[in-house]
């Protein structure tokens, strides 16, 4: 095996990037702590990014995509993973990628009251150490691979994860005004592959997100009433909080989302 597909990272995400790159035939080589979680036909390799460079001696891969996961959400284990993970990784390259996609976090954005649309021009402005610590990486990230891409998500969900669920369930909705943004997992996998496959060079920055920012409690009022659960408090537009984030951008480049909202995200069993 020759890969052509060098996968930093291969959690839920990942994992998911990596197959559909198999999928269209390429090789995939993915760094993992542990090798043996990493699905066929992807090739693992055993190394944990956060203490040691791991050896790609030979491996010239086409593409790259950066795909890290730290734990616990503090600032120590974001620097570990994300900012020294992500240069011990590229720096074992022995020559640039044609593409390189870094997957970062739109939690990069501030907060703010009434929030206004914003897109890829907003200046960053993280609120805390690990918001920092990923900006930090999208540096050390463009410093390595200056035409690289950096793809900031907003919240993933779908598969596994019924976290916003039980909480609705468990009626724990406490901050119903606040405006919130998601992508589903199988969409952000998607994007991933479109900016590395796509015709023409992509730009240096994309936000991936659906293409309708909700306050939380229009969100669970939505959940509820599909899993019976008691009505959450009401969303007020006028107290709203937060973000509201737009993927023009990205769907500028052909790329659409298979779930534009919540409503089709959450449809399924």
């Amino acid at each position: 095996m020759n890969p052509d597909v060098l996968l930093v990272g291969c959690g839920d995400l990942g994992a998911r990037v990596g197959l559909r790159l198999s999928d269209l035939g390429h090789d995939v080589l993915a760094l993992r702590r542990d090798a043996a979680r990493v699905p066929a036909p992807l090739q693992g390799r055993s190394v944990d990014l956060a203490r040691e460079a791991p050896d790609l001696a030979g491996l010239r891969p086409r593409f790259v995509v950066v795909a890290l996961t730290a734990r616990p959400r503090t600032e120590e284990s974001y620097r570990a993973t994300y900012v020294d993970g992500t240069a011990r990784a590229l720096d074992a390259l022995q020559q640039a990628p044609e593409r390189a996609v870094l997957v970062s976090s739109t939690a990069v954005h501030g907060s703010h009251d009434l929030p206004p649309l914003e897109d890829e021009t907003a200046i960053a402005a993280p609120t805390d150490g690990p918001g920092r610590m990923l900006l930090a990486a999208e540096e050390a990230f463009h410093a390595r691979v200056p035409r690289g891409t950096v793809l900031r998500l907003s919240g993933l969900y779908g598969g596994s994860s019924t976290r916003l669920v039980d909480t609705v369930r468990e009626g724990r909705v406490d901050d119903p005004h606040r405006w919130t943004n998601r992508i589903h997992r199988q969409d952000a996998a998607a994007a991933v592959v479109h900016l590395l496959t796509m015709p023409g060079r992509p730009e240096r920055l994309y936000l991936g997100t659906d293409d309708e920012p909700a306050q939380l409690g229009d969100v669970a009022a939505h959940l509820a009433d599909r899993i019976g659960a008691p009505p959450p408090p009401p969303a007020d537009a006028a107290r709203g909080h937060g973000k509201r984030l737009s993927n023009a951008r990205l769907r500028s480049t052909g790329w659409a989302p298979g779930f534009p909202s919540y409503r089709e995200g959450y449809a399924g069993p």
